[in-house]
């Protein structure tokens, strides 16, 4: 058995096959009914990606504005991009960059908002191949009409999370470095946190070896924070791309209801009208993760 289904066998049924290694990819690389998608840069890309691999550079794109006409613009931009690279549903579309990082859990979220029912991550990334070889060819293949079917639950915004500060159901986890959450790093007009966010910088998902830590080793991580496994977790970052990589080890670990705020810092943080908190390390010391 592989590691991945190890990892994946921790957790309930939904997440057959969110994670996939090496020896799943090798069997399944020639299928029609699977498409790799690699969301590192465009040189990292053309420098050698993984057979077959078609590209999307999800860092191009930001969407901070999580009002239903700004949900909308997201939902519109990506059935188009999802389109133009030949995605349809009787696919697994799995997404890989050079470890298990947020730039595929980005992609992978996406996906999975716009209602894609099989959607993996190479656990380990490319870093973690040892046999698979990389080509610098580009794949040939048709645009397809993808049409999405947005899942309300994987996804939250602004106006919900600020109805919602007294609602216990509802809990709130701030996924950046631990210098943006206590207001030393400001990449917004204002610095601080959420009201109410625990936090845990993304970085502490991945395992020396560039993979998702084990679901147990998640599920008590998360513990510790407070969070419960049966309630809601609005998952936050700066722009939707850390948090998305939580919102899949929360998965990992059991919890039912994450849901990304695929706004983040990047909108709660330049609206006057929104309110924050300012932690402070002397209350609550965080260990700083290491960032790459």
């Amino acid at each position: 058995m592989s590691s991945a289904v190890i990892k994946n066998d921790a957790a309930p049924g939904s997440l057959h096959l969110l994670l996939v290694d090496e020896q799943w990819l090798s069997a399944h690389l020639s299928d029609s009914n699977v498409v790799v998608i690699d969301t590192r840069p465009a040189n990292d890309y053309w420098q050698g990606h993984l057979p077959g691999a078609r590209h999307l550079d999800v860092g191009l794109f930001a969407h901070h504005d999580t009002s239903p006409t700004g949900l909308k613009a997201l939902v519109s931009q990506y059935e188009w991009i999802f389109s133009l690279l030949g995605i349809t549903r009787e696919q697994r579309v799995v997404f890989y960059e050079n470890r298990s990082d947020s730039r595929a859990a980005r992609g992978a979220w996406l996906l999975e908002y716009l209602g894609h029912p099989a959607v993996s991550l190479l656990d380990g990334g490319i870093a973690a191949l040892q046999q698979t070889e990389l080509t610098t060819q580009a794949p040939i293949y048709a645009p397809t009409h993808f049409k999405a079917i947005p899942v309300p639950q994987a996804v939250i915004g602004h106006a919900e999370i600020l109805t919602r500060q007294d609602d216990t159901h509802l809990q709130i986890l701030d996924t950046r470095r631990a210098a943006e959450y206590f207001g030393e790093e400001i990449r917004a007009n204002r610095a601080g946190a959420i009201p109410g966010a625990s936090h845990r910088d993304y970085v502490d998902n991945i395992d020396a070896l560039g993979r998702f830590k084990p679901a147990s080793e998640l599920r008590a991580a998360f513990y510790d924070l407070g969070l419960q496994p049966d309630r809601e977790v609005a998952v936050y970052c700066g722009g939707g791309v850390r948090a998305a990589h939580t919102y899949f080890a929360l998965k990992l670990a059991g919890f039912s209801a994450p849901r990304n705020y695929t706004g983040s810092w990047g909108e709660w943080g330049n609206r006057e009208d929104l309110p924050l908190e300012h932690p402070t390390r002397a209350a609550a010391p965080y260990k700083e993760a290491v960032s790459t």
